[in-house]
């Protein structure tokens, strides 16, 4: 049997992850001194309703090798001896890494050779790897094999199409994420800038003035870029509105010819705390060969 693995960093929901029994190691978040385990001890409904009380900016840290090697150890003992962790962007986390080292180690505890692990950089943020992880979790439902997984994720991870926008780009400054020049230029011409992943890195693609051109913005790319040989689902994430969330939802119902699956899910701590209030996000699988027209590569690790 094949077992998926995965950060916090996924944002899946709680109901994706038990229906395909995903294994989740959780980042750490430290608010005012206390650490946290994302999506363990704190939800992001708590967080975001507190948000302006910290006394500091909250900072998060990688799950530690231990943490996937427990869980490793865990899928192996159970029979599951084909592992596939998908992890965050290497640039953004040290999750991979962590995940690697783990790997590492129970190869030195298993000299069998019954088993394999595969661990891949998604160069995804959030929803990014999470989509990685349904569209895994569904071909392994329709009988796909640990290589046909593997060379999936390896071929395909740099085509799951990123949108990412903010109404506060505070939360991005003070998380190291964006530059303050970007910052202040966006507030002065009251612009919000819409991001994506490239390389592996944050990158401002576009900027729009508002909400519902947004909005407008998201569907217009995705008419354009969506590669519906692949594309059965999307996913729509959020941080503090699930309004606006369900507004981007009923326009992907409503003014495109897409007809499968819809995700709608919350952004999880460890993410939503760089994001920040009224972040909206947006996950496909593009066409290849498209090029973004980048404004600045300005976000920052």
């Amino acid at each position: 049997m094949i077992k998926l693995v995965a950060d916090s960093t996924c944002d899946l929901s709680h109901e994706i992850i038990k229906l395909y029994d995903i294994a989740v190691a959780p980042l750490n978040i430290t608010i005012d001194d206390v650490t946290y385990k994302d999506r363990v001890d704190i939800d992001a409904d708590t967080f975001f309703s507190k948000i302006a009380e910290y006394k500091k900016p909250p900072t998060t840290a990688m799950p530690s090798p231990a943490e996937f090697l427990e869980l490793y150890e865990k899928a192996y003992e159970s029979g599951q001896k084909d592992i596939l962790c998908i992890c965050m962007s290497s640039k953004t986390s040290g999750s991979y890494q962590s995940a690697e080292i783990a790997k590492g180690y129970f190869a030195e505890a298993h000299k069998e050779t019954d088993w394999r692990i595969h661990v891949v950089d998604s160069t995804s943020m959030s929803h990014g790897s999470g989509w990685l992880l349904i569209k895994s979790a569904k071909m392994r439902e329709q009988g796909a094999s640990f290589e046909e997984l593997v060379e999936f994720n390896e071929s395909k991870k740099r085509s799951v199409k990123h949108f990412l926008s903010v109404d506060d780009l505070d939360n991005l400054v003070r998380s190291g994420r964006l530059r303050y020049g970007s910052a202040l230029i966006g507030k002065l011409l009251k612009v919000k800038p819409i991001m994506t992943m490239k390389n592996g890195e944050g990158a401002i693609v576009g900027k729009e003035r508002g909400r519902k051109r947004i909005l407008q913005h998201y569907i217009t790319e995705f008419n354009k870029r969506v590669d519906l040989e692949y594309t059965d689902f999307v996913i729509v994430g959020y941080t503090s509105d699930k309004l606006y969330a369900e507004n981007l939802v009923n326009l992907i119902k409503s003014e495109t010819s897409f007809k499968g699956d819809i995700y709608l899910m919350q952004m999880g701590v460890a993410v939503g705390n760089h994001v920040g209030l009224g972040g909206l996000s947006f996950y496909f699988m593009e066409k290849p060969h498209l090029k973004d027209g980048l404004l600045a590569n300005t976000l920052k690790r």
